[in-house]
């Protein structure tokens, strides 16, 4: 959980990255590149590119001969009043990140693309993976996220997929979603990418004012407080959780949406502290929502 990862590979005088935003267009292309016997690694985004997604692409980099990145914002993950129409977009910007990471294809569909008139085909994935934490505060979020990772999975046909683990429950849908659905993807977690003070990276963070940005770290250090309660024999899920929401408390403009410990596979809540324990946090800080999470037991 948390080095920043090194200054990304820089490609050769002559790359060329292609975009692509036609449906069609894409997968033919990745369709001829598997015929060749070549393997696709794949990194979906929503954009406005930072530290964390890079190190998903120069992991990519290397478990592939095609780097495909994709951009999208996914209408559908968004709830109502969600920030759907502010959310942070640059493509300039994350065409030359792209590119000095040695992207080789960039898809950049619209969404009248994705969900042309008359779309009517979700995929959803049932049960406390969905329901609780994300799921509870935003219910129609997971079938967004479902949904468009299928289509993108079906459009880019990749042998591998990244994704970063701060997102961990997105994580573990995406992984059910894929081994139940019997798609030939490798999903791959990659560890979360902090800033130098220890905030993870996040598209959203981009919204704080210094001030709640200042007040946004308490995510990380009470993450690092409940690990060493945890490392040092604390096995009660219920005192970690008093400790956390207290630190939480402090800060003025924080509202607390869920402070949890779960088990790593199921995220259903424990009571006793093991290896297999994370803690997850959901917090607004003023208008901004964050998330994070942190293993336990290193």
């Amino acid at each position: 959980n948390v080095l920043l990862a090194p200054s990304p590979r820089k490609p050769a005088p002559d790359f060329n990255m292609e975009i692509i935003s036609d449906i069609k267009v894409m997968q033919n292309r990745c369709l001829s590149v598997r015929a060749a016997g070549q393997t696709i690694s794949f990194v979906p985004t929503m954009g406005f590119l930072h530290e964390g997604h890079l190190s998903l692409l120069r992991e990519g980099r290397k478990r592939g001969d095609l780097l495909v990145l994709s951009i999208f914002v996914n209408p559908t993950q968004f709830g109502q009043g969600e920030d759907l129409d502010r959310y942070p977009r640059d493509f300039d910007r994350d065409e030359a990140m792209a590119r000095e990471c040695g992207v080789d294809l960039l898809f950049y569909p619209d969404a009248e693309a994705i969900y042309p008139p008359g779309y009517a085909a979700y995929v959803t994935v049932e049960g406390p993976l969905t329901t609780t934490l994300e799921g509870a505060c935003r219910p129609t979020h997971f079938r967004g996220v479902t949904t468009v990772v299928t289509k993108l999975f079906a459009i880019v046909l990749p042998h591998v997929a990244l994704f970063g683990r701060k997102d961990f429950q997105q994580l573990a849908v995406i992984t059910r979603m894929t081994a139940d659905l019997n798609l030939p993807v490798e999903v791959v977690g990659m560890p979360i990418i902090r800033e130098g003070d220890g905030l993870a990276m996040s598209s959203r963070n981009v919204y704080l004012s210094k001030d709640e940005r200042q007040q946004a770290l308490v995510l990380n250090g009470t993450l690092r407080h409940a690990a060493e309660m945890a490392q040092n024999g604390e096995s009660d899920a219920e005192k970690i959780l008093t400790m956390a929401e207290s630190c939480l408390d402090k800060e003025a403009d924080l509202k607390i949406d869920y402070v949890k410990i779960c088990n790593a596979q199921s995220l259903e809540e424990v009571d006793t502290i093991d290896h297999d324990s994370v803690m997850l946090l959901a917090v607004s800080v003023g208008k901004t929502r964050l998330i994070d999470n942190g293993n336990l037991i290193s």
